[in-house]
């Protein structure tokens, strides 16, 4: 085996052109520790930040941006069982102890901190796990034990919104979904969606709740702000939640507070959701994650389409990344 390995490292932050191909020494792993080679290794938003230095749990520079892979485990320190060896494997970033990590043919992990994979989920499905237990998390563990009928979800085509409208589905909710182009649509219809209605946030609310007959929907999901989280907002039933998950498009463009006055009879909230906020719980985490591998492994929720590409070929996913014009997830092969 070779001492050295490819990696892609970022030293000075930027724009894709930040992305450098790097050699660098094959990780070997200390007392109770794993390494996992490469097999798919999922890239995405949090990526773009490690690679612009803005990113909020930034890793020290230079730095490997990546926050999933999938592989198999090729060695095992002290202490740690080597029954492990050549078992399949979900690395997580979320699991260790500061994010990014994974654009690189090896990484050297707690042995604690690898999810096994069962042979039901491929290597470049396995790395959408994520967003299935960040779906779980914020589907099911925000509204206090009311029941959820209905859910509306912009963006139905995303990464977060397709595992939210599978797993949404799954429980039975009716899915009120936006989507922007003829193949988003299908995608969105064809992962979940009950509804598709026109995602302008000016009548989007009129149009939610001619969708539910009048009632509106239960929780909302947020990743753009700006005049959409105010559409949310207005978008509720009784008792429903606006989650914002995201502002890609800036800040609110009312004061929420007033919107959540001016429609007081609804008693409605606004929360904010990270997935951070388990980064303290390590045993409600692993769950989240153990129960999106279960609801994938018996094909309850499925991973999105994939497009592949080179580990080399970083910069190229990453200006996909930027331009938000791929559909599914982007997975980079060692």
């Amino acid at each position: 085996m070779s001492t050295k390995m490819k990696a892609v490292q970022v030293s000075v932050p930027g724009g894709p052109e930040a992305l450098e191909m790097v050699d660098l020494p094959v990780p070997e792993c200390g007392p109770g520790e794993v390494r996992v080679r490469a097999r798919a290794i999922g890239a995405g938003g949090p990526d773009v930040l490690i690679r612009k230095g803005i990113y909020k749990w930034m890793p020290p520079l230079p730095a490997i941006p990546g926050n999933e892979m999938a592989g198999v485990i090729d060695s095992v320190g002290e202490g740690v069982p080597n029954e492990l060896l050549g078992r399949r494997a979900l690395v997580s970033s979320r699991e260790l102890p500061q994010r990014g990590g994974c654009y690189a043919e090896y990484i050297v992990v707690p042995a604690q901190a690898p999810f096994m994979l069962p042979d039901e989920i491929a290597d470049v499905d396995a790395v959408s796990l994520g967003n299935v237990q960040l779906a779980q998390a914020m589907l099911l563990g925000t509204q206090g034990g009311l029941v959820v009928r209905s859910i509306l979800v912009p963006g139905a085509a995303g990464g977060v919104a397709t595992a939210l409208t599978q797993l949404a589905a799954h429980h039975g909710m009716t899915v009120i979904g936006t989507a922007s182009t003829p193949a988003k649509q299908a995608h969105a219809l064809a992962h979940g969606v009950t509804r598709l209605v026109d995602g302008d946030p000016e009548g989007l609310p009129q149009r939610v709740m001619e969708a539910t007959g009048g009632r509106g929907v239960d929780l909302a999901f947020d990743h753009v702000g700006d005049r959409l989280l105010i559409a949310c907002i207005r978008s509720l039933a009784p008792l429903g939640t606006a989650i914002s998950y995201n502002i890609a498009s800036g800040p609110p463009a009312n004061d929420v507070f007033q919107e959540l006055r001016a429609l007081l009879s609804r008693s409605l909230a606004v929360r904010t959701f990270s997935i951070h906020t388990f980064d303290a719980d390590r045993d409600q985490r692993r769950h989240l994650m153990e129960a999106a591998i279960e609801l994938m492994r018996k094909g309850a929720v499925k991973a999105p389409p994939t497009q592949t590409f080179a580990l080399a070929q970083a910069r190229e996913v990453h200006a996909l990344l930027d331009a938000g014009a791929s559909l599914g997830k982007l997975v980079l092969i060692p």
